[in-house]
């Protein structure tokens, strides 16, 4: 799809005056919400105009899970405590980025050329800053059209399902092959949510598999492939953020060694695209596919914490 005030992703950065593949400038020089900025006031008028029948569909998987955590974080401890007349709750070794989750713009700066639009380390949330923390999208909400792709249902109607046990890289061929079977093309701003029904297989799996599974350093699962290709085809489509229900967004294991090896150096670093992980997504693919609609109304709430570097999903699907 073609935006005529934005540049194609292979104009990106050729100039000189900016890294090449990087969306630095695009949106400002002191930008700090990247394709967030797709999102029009207009586009969130028509993404609320697909509500009509009222349907609501909670994207949050539970805050404990997965159990025990993957990728070094921990599991909220969850205390009640109370009186003869009020009770109340809080939680220790609460990780923002543990279950559904948010990543900000802080969360990953590229290799060689740092983090996004160029900002300084040092105004940053590492270093003690605030620029690019989750605060940049808390002020404005994620409210948008959604495009839900079934890369799952796709599988497993037209060739082998998805193995949860095996990497397994989707690429921009096979998300075209899912969007003409559903019927969908992409509108500036819409949000993508990818379900590859990850979520879904953990929730079948036993404690001891799941134990199994989180000592087993890299893991395996589904996800999108790596490199150029895959980066460009989100920025030529006019995405504004790109949610999914596996761990990553991108297939795992990654390798964070070079820049083709992580797909989150080119989308968060180079290219200021919002990323959510472990969304849950099978309700609402279940009832997309019994109306044979894939989008409506996505809103979502990141938590207002200056210098935060994540945030839970806090996410409702509306049709």
């Amino acid at each position: 799809m073609d935006h005529p005030d934005e540049p194609r992703y292979s104009e990106l950065g050729t100039d000189g005056s900016r890294p090449p593949g990087s969306s630095w400038g695009v949106f400002g020089a002191d930008d700090e919400v990247g394709t967030l900025n797709r999102v029009t006031t207009d586009a969130i008028v028509r993404a609320a105009s697909l509500v009509t029948s009222g349907q609501v569909f909670s994207l949050n998987w539970e805050i404990d899970k997965p159990s025990p955590p993957v990728f070094g974080r921990r599991s909220p401890i969850h205390h009640v405590e109370g009186n003869s007349m009020s009770n109340e709750d809080y939680y220790d070794d609460f990780f923002p980025q543990a279950s559904t989750q948010w990543d900000s713009l802080s969360h990953i700066r590229h290799l060689e050329l740092g983090y996004y639009n160029g900002i300084d380390r040092q105004e940053t949330p590492i270093a003690g800053g605030h620029r690019l923390g989750i605060q940049s999208w808390a002020e404005r909400g994620i409210v948008g059209r959604f495009v839900l792709l079934d890369v799952a249902r796709h599988r497993a109607a037209t060739r082998a399902p998805l193995d949860y046990g095996v990497r397994t890289a989707i690429g921009p061929d096979e998300l075209d092959a899912v969007m003409r079977a559903q019927g969908v093309t992409f509108q500036t701003g819409d949000i993508l949510l990818l379900r590859f029904g990850w979520t879904e297989w953990y929730d079948g799996l036993d404690q001891p598999a799941r134990e199994a599974f989180a000592a087993h350093d890299p893991f395996p699962s589904p996800g999108l492939e790596q490199g150029e290709r895959m980066a460009g085809w989100l920025w030529d489509n006019g995405i504004a953020a790109v949610v999914a229900d596996c761990p990553a967004v991108e297939a795992t294991p990654f390798d964070v060694s070079y820049a083709d090896g992580f797909l989150h150096y080119r989308l968060i670093a180079l290219l200021g695209f919002a990323l959510g992980e472990l969304f849950a997504l099978g309700d609402l693919a279940r009832h997309c596919a019994d109306v044979q609609r894939y989008t409506g109304l996505f809103t979502a709430a990141p938590i207002q914490m200056v210098g935060g570097v994540g945030s839970p999903g806090n996410a409702l699907a509306i049709m």
